[in-house]
Order: structure tokens, then sequence, then C-alpha cells
């Protein structure tokens, strides 16, 4: 399958958004009161980032 440029750059733009959006989502509960009740939404929150 064969991908334009323009496709490409709204591709890249919509990884890094979603990338900004999770990596927002991990300070947020990494910064709330009782962190370690979040443990799991961080951890998966860090292993998408990571994917």
């Amino acid at each position: 399958m064969e991908y334009t440029k323009e496709d490409l750059i709204e591709a890249k733009r919509q990884i890094d958004s979603t990338l900004h959006k999770l990596r927002e989502t991990i300070n947020t509960f990494e910064s709330k009161e009782n962190s370690e009740r979040y443990k799991s939404q961080i951890t998966l929150a860090k292993r998408r980032v990571r994917a």
C-alpha cells in the first residue's frame, strides 16, 4: 500500500497527539494524593507509550 506524504504527516501528528495525552495522563495520576490507587492505570499508560 502506498502512502502520500500528507498521509504520513497526518499519521505522525496523530501519534504525537496520542503520546502527549498519555504522558499527561501519567502526570495527572502520579500527582494525585493517593497515586498508589492508580497504579494499574499508570502502568497501562506507560506501556502504551513504550509500544
